[in-house]
Order: C-alpha cells, then structure tokens, then sequence
C-alpha cells in the first residue's frame, strides 16, 4: 500500500454515521437493515477499498456515494471545487450535476444504448465529462487501445462482446473524463491477468493526478496493488446489533 496526497482541503468524498435499510414490500414492509454508523473519508490521491464478505454492504455504500440509493440517516458529503455538497439532501438535479462534474461509477455491468459502437460509447462520456469532441475521440482511442480491446471492434455495440470485451469498454467510458472522485464496483472481475495489470496502471495514473477513488476488489493482488486503506464494511453491520 502506498500513502495518499493529503492536503488541508476537506475530504472529496465523507461518510459521517450513514445507516441504510431496505423495504421489503413483499414480505409485509419488512424492513432489512444493510448499513449503519458508515463513516469513512477519501482524500485526493487515496484508493480506499472497502473489505468485507459479500452481502456486507459494499456496493450499496458505493450507491449511495454515487445518489442511485438515498441513505436512511446520516450524511454523504461530496466536495466539487469549493462547494460541499450532502447527497442525503440534495435535490436529484444537484446528483446529476456531480455526476457531469465530479463522480464517476464503474459497475461490474456495462448498460449503454444498443446499436452505438464502443468507441462512440466511451467518446460520448468524454465528451459529457468536459473534453473537446477531438479529444475525447484520442482519448477513447488511447483507452481502448491500453485495455486491449481490437481496434476491429470499435466500430460495433458491445451488446455483441464477451463479458471482458464489455467491462473494458465499461472501464474505458468511466476513466475517460478527469473527474475527481471514482467509484470503482469490482471493475477487474470477468478481466484477465494482462488486463488487470492495465487497469492496475490505470488506477495509479489516476490517484497522481489527484483523484479520490473507493472501491471493491475481490482480486486480493489487485486489491493489495491499488488500496491505499481498506476498510472492513463488517465494522458498519456491528454498528446495528450495538
């Protein structure tokens, strides 16, 4: 593990005492308790890597800090430039303007319109991102290239990939634009050892520049290559039988 690039700044990304529970209305309103008493931090130039068994509640936290899932208590608090921002309480147009800006979400699944070719994906989101249209299309082009996705395939909808092909472009569309906090679920899982390596690089390129990333890696040398701390989500399950 290596060490941050701490600066006197506020966090990119806190968590202070967040609790998550989900309702099962088909089970009478049962509620299921998932999360409590999450407080972490992500500073710039950090990969925080949350730990714990499946089911813990790693992915939810990595929802919540990207606004797909709303916390039941507690706040999320983001930093774009100089404005603080708590996603428990923001408004759905504030979340989709970090989204532009500030918060980029890698998920284990590539969902993108059928029909548009990879590069075109992975162009498109550099260009949502801030980038120039020209540079989005060399950047997409570099990307696809580093992740070794054939050139020959560029042209086609990843729906027609293999699960690898898919999760490159995945990766590719999220790393293109320079915003500041990642959010990383398991992007290395259907990758082989050449790829994972690639992204590995991709990562470290990244928390240089300054970004903020958390993640989830179940590969345990890519977790121990990339983490700058991990954290035990477990820790948040013993909060709810306190």
């Amino acid at each position: 593990m290596t060490s941050p690039v701490m600066t006197s700044l506020p966090p990119l990304l806190a968590f202070d005492d967040v609790a998550k529970s989900f309702t099962l209305h088909l089970r009478g309103g049962a509620v299921l308790p998932v999360i409590a008493g999450a407080t972490l931090a992500v500073h710039p130039g950090e990969c925080v890597v949350l730990g714990g068994a499946s089911g813990a509640g790693k992915s939810s936290l990595l929802k919540m800090a990207y606004g797909n899932y709303r916390c039941a208590a507690g706040a999320i608090r983001v930093r774009d430039g100089t404005r603080v921002i708590d996603l428990a309480t923001a408004a759905p147009r504030e979340i989709l303007g970090l989204r532009r800006t500030t918060l980029a979400y890698v998920s284990q699944f590539l969902r993108v319109i059928p029909r548009v070719g990879a590069r075109a994906v992975v162009e498109a989101a550099g260009i949502e991102g801030g980038l120039a249209p020209e540079a989005a299309r060399s950047r997409a082009a570099d990307l696809l290239a580093r992740l070794n996705l054939p050139e020959r395939l560029w042209g086609l909808p990843p729906a027609t990939f293999s699960g690898g092909e898919q999760q490159r472009v995945n990766i590719a569309r999220g790393l293109i634009a320079d915003r500041p906090i990642l959010l990383l679920d398991e992007p290395t899982a259907s990758l082989d050892a050449e790829n994972r390596a690639v992204v590995v690089e991709l990562i470290a390129e990244k928390r240089a520049a300054g970004a903020g990333i958390l993640g989830i890696f179940h590969d345990a040398d890519v977790r121990e290559a990339v983490a700058t701390r991990i954290i035990d989500v477990a820790a948040f399950r013993g909060a709810m039988a306190a």
